[in-house]
């Protein structure tokens, strides 16, 4: 089966990273896979895009960046080209675009987002015309499920498939925490209001009065640049600079959960977090909010769900947390193995019946 996974940007994010993982999986199992992009890849991905080409995938990314009918025709040549068997389209607007597109090829929708996408009344209209467009709709979470009923209306072939983490990328590792000068608190994830680093640097600033030595790593890709200098200056306005280090995004993330104390993920929504999945699977001690998508995690060994809002109460949890050992998390259906074989089955349901778009 030929199979593409389209983004709207190839970039250190966690869509794009599954997406990364899904097209890799696949093309070891024996399907033929690529991955496209609306837009070209942003410099964080060149390590991911190495990979990608070390494992036979193909990278179908345009070389500039181009206007909206500009998107559209140089996605139209790019599937007509490759002769894809099904598209995956991961995230809302490249599923606009792929089913704008007079394509004979089945496209699968898969919901991503960490917030609602449909609250915006253009968004609703515009995916209420497309929705049928979809052979089938994948959701992330189960809150994707209620935003898109909510606004849309059920779509016959709506399944949810939680994402999934390769495991192989920690199975090999000691479960001892790698040495480090001073206990590290680490949070990863990009710098936008929904990730609420604020309430991280809040709390940091009364783990630092408990913990003098304690350090905060806060690193990801800066989607809101407002947003990250203000997390700079409140990091400035409460005397922590010596002891926070902002940083953009980082592809080392096994290295940074096992080199940390502690994993921090205060965010006011989710779809269903690939960083968090990872921290779980690092047995590294997690102090995360209390929203949906993290209460299967509530009574995993090590995991401190709190409001982080209550700066007084995420204090708390992330001292407590840097004084208990890693753990071992049950992560059976969260694997990549699991979410990889799942999207399999969905493509041979969508393509099931049709002619192969491969040469003959």
């Amino acid at each position: 089966m030929r199979i593409v996974h389209l983004v709207l940007a190839p970039r250190l994010s966690g869509a794009e990273v599954l997406a990364k993982d899904l097209a890799i999986h696949q093309q070891r199992g024996g399907e033929t896979v690529a991955i496209a992009s609306l837009t070209p890849p942003h410099e964080d991905f060149t390590e991911l895009q190495a990979e990608l080409v070390a494992s036979g995938v193909q990278c179908l990314f345009p070389d500039r960046m181009h206007g909206r009918f500009g998107k559209l025709w140089q996605l139209h040549r790019t599937i007509r080209e490759y002769r894809a068997d099904v598209l995956f389209a991961h995230a809302t607007i490249p599923a606009f675009y792929a089913r704008m597109l007079p394509l004979a090829v089945p496209i699968v929708y898969v919901m991503h987002s960490a917030t609602n996408d449909f609250e915006s009344h253009m968004f609703r209209r515009v995916e209420r015309v497309l929705s049928r467009r979809a052979r089938a709709v994948i959701a992330v979470s189960p809150a994707n499920i209620d935003d898109y009923v909510g606004a849309v209306g059920r779509h016959p072939a709506m399944t949810l498939i939680p994402n999934g983490v390769d495991m192989a990328r920690f199975s090999m590792r000691s479960m001892r925490s790698a040495a480090s000068a001073s206990p590290q608190i680490v949070q990863i994830g990009r710098y936008t209001s929904v990730k609420n680093q604020l309430s991280t640097v809040h709390a940091f600033q009364q783990v630092v009065a408990r913990v003098p030595d304690a350090r905060l790593l806060l690193c990801g890709v800066i989607e809101d640049p407002a947003y990250h200098a203000a997390v700079g200056d409140l990091v400035d306005k409460l005397g922590l600079s010596n002891n926070v280090s902002l940083q953009g995004p980082r592809s080392d993330v096994a290295e940074l959960l096992f080199s940390s104390n502690v994993f921090a993920m205060p965010s006011r929504s989710e779809g269903h977090s690939i960083a968090f999945l990872e921290a779980l699977a690092s047995g590294v001690p997690v102090v995360a909010s209390t929203i949906r998508p993290f209460s299967f995690a509530a009574d995993f060994p090590g995991v401190h769900l709190c409001d982080p809002d209550d700066t007084k109460t995420y204090a708390d949890a992330l001292v407590h947390a840097l004084t208990e050992p890693r753990s071992h998390r049950p992560l059976g259906g969260l694997t990549l193995a699991d979410t990889a074989a799942r999207y399999l089955a969905v493509a041979r349901e969508v393509t099931r019946g049709m002619p192969s778009a491969a040469p003959a």
